[in-house]
């Protein structure tokens, strides 16, 4: 049974929705956040919220403040990460390893914060390796700098980021065929969207299947 919580931050008020693990099966919690042009009603967040939790992880979706506050920009980085700190509190009570996810912008914070807040991984969901057209304005860096077990799931078809253009690094990238950056598959695809969406989810119940908790 999901239920919504809201959580003060620097930068305002955050909201939580939990989607728990049935009964005391959870042995992780996912925190997942959404990407500067949607909120947690992206397709794949969605998605995961509705499937891991049967797998022994409890999910949180994480709204940020602006977010929440309504407005349709997002802030800097720096208030995006002001922001992402503010609800780990409320996420450590549960007293669960916790995985910090997101996607597109959100897993930029994931990633910048995660040695920081002492994540047990990160999931990168669209991880934004840089501007569309512009790969010459790379943010490798902040991916190969999480330090912690990380999984990107990306579409291959990405304008912010083809699977290919990753560099070597410790982690794991789970391509989606013919996905965007919404992981969107045109009709003329191999695979139909809804197959799209479950080999997201199908990558992020196997790699959590791994982790320690």
């Amino acid at each position: 049974m999901t239920k919504s919580e809201t959580v003060e931050t620097d930068a305002g008020a955050a909201r939580i929705t939990w989607h728990p693990a049935p009964g005391r099966s959870a042995r992780l919690l996912l925190a997942v956040s959404h990407g500067a042009g949607g909120g947690i009603e992206a397709r794949d967040l969605q998605a995961i919220a509705a499937a891991l939790p049967a797998h022994g992880v409890s999910v949180a979706l994480v709204e940020q403040p602006w977010r929440v506050a309504g407005k349709k920009l997002a802030p800097a980085p720096k208030t995006l990460d002001t922001g992402w700190r503010g609800i780990w509190p409320a996420l450590e009570k549960k007293g669960l390893p916790v995985i910090a996810g997101g996607r597109s912008a959100g897993a930029r914070v994931a990633c910048r914060t995660a040695t920081e807040l002492g994540a047990a991984a990160v999931l990168a969901l669209s991880f934004p390796l840089h501007p569309p057209g512009k790969p010459e304005k790379s943010r490798a860096d902040e991916l190969l700098g999480a330090g912690v077990p990380t999984l990107v799931v990306q579409g291959g078809n990405d304008p912010f980021g083809k699977p290919v253009e990753f560099p070597d690094g410790a982690y794991d990238l789970v391509e989606i065929p013919s996905g965007d950056h919404g992981f969107a598959v045109p009709k003329r695809a191999d695979i139909g969207q809804d197959e799209a969406v479950k080999r997201i989810t199908d990558a992020v119940v196997r790699w959590t299947g791994m982790l320690g908790g």
